[in-house]
């Protein structure tokens, strides 16, 4: 067994994303923002991620403070403590071209059409619709959804999440208005019990972190699903 290989099998996975040396392999052409495609440098096997440095970050009129890379990395907080589980690995650290987020890559199945996967009623998908709503995310495309080979749906790009104004925009609409369940109700009863502010003081600022609790509590007290907004575009362009 080579070493790299036997370093990687006793490191634990999180910890080689977290702490290992990235070696950048190309960019994502489609991202507005610089999204780039890595390694960690000598696993055996290959660990890839997808690292968005703050350098290269397109400044938004409608989210000015803080960067974008501080809210998926919240935005995968959340989904740890409160239990959704939908955000893969992901950490705030320096790389090649400075500080930024670095997340797990999650091969996909190809198979899948998101498209017509995004409009099914599953329960993972529900659960994301969910998540979106308690983090208030301002462009969930099918194309941010992410099925691996087990069936295992993961949900990415984050950036423009959290805003402390109405912002939902989303292509996943077939479950407004249903009732909430149970196991719903929980999830949100488990953000409720976090100690936000201290949690993300960091990485958001207080109003946004104080119309987070809000919009749970509402949530709580309505137990549906929201609705689209009859003010706004309710659905994000390109939908994929």
């Amino acid at each position: 067994m080579s070493e790299s290989k036997w370093i990687s099998q006793m490191i634990p996975k999180s910890e080689l994303i977290s702490s290992g040396e990235i070696t950048v392999v190309g960019r994502l052409v489609d991202a507005s923002n610089a999204t780039l495609l890595a390694n960690i440098k000598d696993c055996d096997p290959k660990v890839e991620i997808i690292y968005k440095p703050v350098a290269g970050e397109r400044p938004l009129w409608d989210f000015p403070d803080g960067d974008l890379a501080s809210r998926e990395y919240s935005a995968f907080l959340l989904s740890l403590m409160a239990g959704f589980n939908l955000v893969p690995f992901t950490v705030l650290r320096d790389g090649p071209f400075g500080y930024g987020m670095v997340q797990e890559w999650i091969d996909i199945d190809e198979t899948v059409d998101v498209v017509e996967y995004g409009q099914s009623d599953g329960d993972q998908l529900r659960k994301l619709a969910l998540f979106d709503a308690v983090i208030n995310n301002a462009d969930r495309k099918f194309g941010h959804l992410l099925i691996d080979n087990q069936g295992v749906l993961k949900g990415c790009d984050h950036g423009i999440s959290f805003h402390s104004e109405d912002k939902l925009r989303t292509v996943i609409w077939q479950f407004s208005s249903l009732p909430l369940d149970p196991e719903e109700i929980t999830l949100l009863n488990k953000v409720s019990a976090l100690n936000l502010e201290q949690i993300f003081n960091e990485y958001l600022t207080a109003s946004e972190i104080s119309a987070l609790r809000q919009r749970v509590n509402e949530l709580l007290a309505t137990a549906v699903f929201p609705e689209p907004s009859q003010l706004r575009p309710a659905i994000p362009w390109p939908p994929v």
